[in-house]
């Protein structure tokens, strides 16, 4: 009996246990729901603040292609002025310098002239013994064809009248006249002179130096006219206005100042071999033009072909993937790809879009962008 009474009061605990765990539970369980019930929603009155959006008016306009290149101005004449003959050297002007400008004509070196002026002396003897066996050969035929014309006969042959030594006696002349022309322009040669107007860069010889013939004694550039060669590739080579032959064209420093002008001389007859594009030669003057020197690098700016209904519009606006957003009338972005018809400095003339403008361009576009999102514009400034 008291084994019996000591399990129905173990069985009593533990089910009294479960009971107060399954009412514990159940008051969890209907204060987790009130709670939730009466959980307090704020609603806020304003609206959520529409991104803001950096904008630009762009409208509609014709636009002039123009195609820069870069190109390093080189002188039309540039040569290593060299001894025609050999000897020593006992003048050297002051125009010979390193850095003077000089015009055609200019002596810059003296070369010892006795023995160019020994060989003038004999070629002026040669002559004189040449004209005289020419003379005699002349009288000696003269008198042969009176002598037959006096006898009444025909001579025999060229040498009854001598006219084999006359043919010699006037070949010795032609040739003693080419020996002393040449004596001359040896003798005219011991005076260096500057064949073309220009700076000269580098002197070689020194007064009192031996020289001997085809030896470099100065450099020589041009300073009067010179010439740059620009390479355009097939897209912007079919933007210029053909024929672009005579056309001129402005030169420009790399801040992009203006330097000059300068002619189309040439261009488009062939392909640079290695890059495959198109080349074009200009001309300049550099008497009109004071501010190109020879040696600088500058910017050429080529006139092209007018495009009608363009956008201009700033290089910024396109995004890596090549797309632009344009702000709706609903202040809703759009988003296009642009049909690019060419880059002027850090700006993009582009085929207007179809639509109504003025276009209304995000100058600033974010990778956050979706089509069709209102936004609120901030207009930069008309474009």
């Amino acid at each position: 009996m008291i084994r019996e009474t000591t399990e129905q009061r173990a069985k009593a605990t533990m089910w009294l246990w479960i009971v107060l765990a399954f009412g514990l539970l159940a008051a969890v369980v209907v204060l987790l729901s009130k709670v939730e019930d009466t959980a307090d929603v704020a609603r806020s009155k304003t609206a959520t603040p529409l991104q803001p959006v950096s904008a630009r008016v762009v409208n509609v306009a014709d636009t002039e292609a123009s195609i820069e290149v870069w190109a390093e101005v080189r002188p039309r004449w540039s040569a290593e002025i060299r001894a025609t003959v050999g000897g020593h050297v006992i003048e050297v002007s002051n125009a010979a310098l390193a850095g003077q400008r000089v015009d055609t004509g200019t002596t810059l070196f003296q070369i010892e002239r006795i023995h160019y002026e020994t060989a003038v002396a004999t070629g002026e003897l040669a002559l004189s013994e040449a004209q005289l066996a020419l003379l005699r050969a002349q009288n000696k035929t003269t008198l042969a064809q009176k002598r037959f014309e006096r006898d009444g006969i025909e001579p025999p042959n060229e040498l009854a009248l001598h006219l084999p030594e006359l043919r010699i006696a006037e070949s010795g002349v032609a040739s003693a006249e080419a020996q002393l022309r040449a004596a001359v322009r040896q003798l005219d040669e011991t005076t260096v002179t500057a064949p073309f107007s220009g700076f000269v860069t580098n002197r070689m010889i020194s007064l009192g130096q031996t020289v001997a013939a085809g030896e470099p004694m100065v450099t020589l550039v041009d300073g009067t006219m010179f010439e740059l060669t620009l390479e355009v590739s097939r897209e912007n080579w079919a933007l210029l206005d053909h024929p672009i032959s005579g056309q001129t064209t402005r030169i420009e420093d790399m801040a992009g100042n203006l330097l000059g002008t300068a002619t189309v001389r040439e261009g488009g007859g062939f392909l640079d071999p290695q890059t495959r594009q198109y080349r074009i030669f200009l001309e300049v003057a550099g008497g009109e033009n004071q501010a190109i020197l020879s040696g600088d690098f500058v910017r050429v700016v080529l006139s092209g072909r007018m495009f009608p209904n363009t956008l201009n519009v700033p290089e910024t606006a396109l995004t890596r993937e090549g797309h632009m957003w344009f702000i709706d009338p609903d202040n809703r972005l759009v988003r296009l790809s642009p049909d690019i018809i060419f880059r002027r400095a850090d700006h993009i003339v582009i085929h207007a879009p179809n639509g109504d403008a003025p276009w209304r361009l995000a100058v600033t576009p974010l990778a956050s962008f979706l089509p069709g999102q209102l936004v609120a514009p901030r207009i930069a400034g008309d474009g």
